[in-house]
């Protein structure tokens, strides 16, 4: 009995499979009658038979983070933003010290000044706390703002001309990033990272960034 229930869930089942796939069919065949479509066979009619032979294709890979940490520019581009980073550690920790100090002035003060006097102080003491919470976000968000207006220059200058150049002189089909690809065996010559970052480093080896707003 429990072996038949089975099989009628299953049957059940398969039953309602197949209906679903009728109405796919049936909503299939329905769009190819819509007015205004026309079929696939006339719609290719529009593709021409050429395509690129694998044999015709000089292809290499190139990875955009080995280029980030080994570009001379890019490893100085990025110590001028831990400096900035690093002035705004070293005033946060100051204020920091400052604020601890009030707070525990205004704890003391409790049994002293009047209720009044006391929530002039709290007042002050969060308008203090605030002002510093905007001014370091205000001024982080300006050192990144600087960061990437240098980082977009030296792409656009120099690292995209120098990429195209190798493109050129290697007569490349195809360049693919080193994240997306997939290689099964030691190709040589595929990998033209290191080239690029010889080249950028021969053509660029520093850049001023731009001081960020606040500092």
């Amino acid at each position: 009995m429990k072996e038949n229930n089975i099989i009628k869930q299953y049957t059940k089942m398969g039953i309602i499979a197949c209906a679903v796939v009728v109405v796919a069919l049936i909503g299939i065949f329905a769009l190819s009658g819509h007015r205004g479509s026309t079929s696939v066979d006339k719609a290719l009619s529009e593709v021409s038979e050429n395509a690129a032979r694998a044999a015709d294709l000089r292809i290499a890979i190139i990875s955009m983070d080995k280029i980030q940490m080994d570009a001379n520019v890019l490893k100085d581009l990025h110590k001028q933003r831990a400096s900035f980073e690093e002035k705004l550690k070293n005033k946060l920790d100051k204020e920091q010290k400052s604020l601890e100090k009030e707070k525990k002035d205004i704890e003391k003060s409790q049994d002293v000044l009047s209720q009044e006097a006391l929530q002039r102080r709290v007042v002050d003491y969060q308008r203090r706390v605030n002002n510093l919470q905007r001014d370091l976000t205000e001024k982080a968000q300006a050192v990144e703002a600087s960061y990437q207006d240098a980082l977009s220059t030296i792409q656009k200058k120099h690292l995209d001309p120098v990429i195209e150049g190798v493109i050129a002189k290697k007569k490349l089909s195809l360049v693919i990033d080193g994240r997306m690809a997939r290689v099964g065996q030691d190709v040589p010559e595929l990998d033209i990272t290191d080239e690029v970052v010889k080249a950028l480093n021969k053509k660029i080896s520093s850049i001023k960034m731009s001081t960020p707003k606040g500092f």
